[in-house]
């Protein structure tokens, strides 16, 4: 699993590794039916990002399905706006480093920065009821 700093180096990354799974496919004629994306938080608090192509529509990856078709193709051709890929990420999919390596859907709230990280996830999630969740 490869995670960058920022989104664009994510993509970036995401075409390289894409283009080196099917080098029978040219970078300005590849066709991708599928874009994957995942955020992570670090318990240090760092925001790392994973991004996928994929040939087909529903082929399975590390990330969660963002976009498919067309707009997939957009983003594999360079055709997008980073802001609005933020701004459409739900912050209910982001995974938070737990132990060093394992993530979960919630932050930990057993040290400081797994306290402050759960306080912003609060702030971000205001409709969830954590206390029920796991009941």
């Amino acid at each position: 699993m490869s995670m960058y700093a920022t989104l664009e180096e994510a993509i970036e990354a995401a075409r390289e590794e894409f283009l080196a799974a099917n080098p029978e496919m040219e970078q300005d004629e590849a066709s991708v039916s599928q874009f994957n994306l995942q955020k992570y938080v670090m318990q240090d608090g760092d925001i790392m990002w994973q991004a996928e192509f994929f040939v087909n529509e529903g082929d399975e990856g590390e990330c969660l399905s963002l976009r498919s078709g067309e707009a997939a193709q957009a983003i594999f051709d360079g055709d997008f706006d980073e802001v609005e890929l933020r701004q459409e990420w739900l912050p209910e999919n982001t995974l938070h480093e737990w132990d060093e390596g394992e993530f979960q859907l919630e932050p930990p709230a057993d040290t400081e920065e797994g306290a402050a990280a759960a306080e912003e996830w609060e702030d971000d999630n205001p409709e969830s009821d954590r206390a029920d969740r796991w009941s």
